[in-house]
């Protein structure tokens, strides 16, 4: 492994390429909020295991699915946190580490969008899912549970997909954009 030395920026280009830690403290109130997300799993698991004789089945899948849906909330801030360090900020140097995530290896800020639309899409659908089993088991008391709120609920889901299919879509014209022209024979 050589040790290179960087070539000297001129000051004002140092100062801007810099500026990019001024995104650390971001990363790490990130990684603290994950932190928040562990201690919510674990309140609504001990939940889960103190009623699972006396809740419904219903209840129970509820519950199962709000467990769910943290590890989801979790599994995205893992992305925007590993992976936004790693393409606006500085690399992490994981080369070779058994750990490495797969995904890490290629990320740059389109493949990261569209990962992050992905999961913001299954994150909706665990929430939409809850709202369609909690119909049957709660009273219309509360707005998420009428007609409308339902109707709103869908509405703001199928957003998100079509915004995810907008991406992607925007994403492979630009590699089309970017690929060099097939010689011709």
């Amino acid at each position: 492994m050589s040790s290179q030395v960087p070539p000297k920026l001129p000051p004002l280009s140092a100062l801007i390429f810099s500026s990019r830690w001024m995104q650390l403290p971001l990363y790490l109130g990130l990684i603290v909020a994950q932190g928040v997300y562990v201690i919510l799993f674990v309140k609504e698991l001990i939940h889960l295991i103190a009623g699972a004789t006396s809740l419904s089945e219903q209840l129970i899948m509820l519950a199962v699915l709000g467990l769910i849906d943290v590890v989801m909330i979790s599994n995205l801030l893992v992305m925007v946190i590993v992976g936004g360090y790693e393409t606006f900020v500085s690399r992490l140097r994981l080369e070779g580490h058994p750990d490495q995530p797969e995904w890490l290896s290629h990320v740059n800020a389109t493949v990261l969008k569209v990962k992050l639309a992905m999961a913001i899409i299954g994150i909706s659908s665990i929430h939409l899912l809850k709202t369609f089993i909690a119909i049957g088991t709660l009273g219309a008391d509360d707005s998420n549970y009428t007609e409308a709120g339902v109707m709103w609920q869908t509405i703001i889901h199928m957003t998100f997909i079509v915004s995810a299919m907008g991406i992607a879509y925007t994403d492979y014209l630009m590699s089309l954009a970017i690929r060099p022209p097939k010689a011709a024979h």
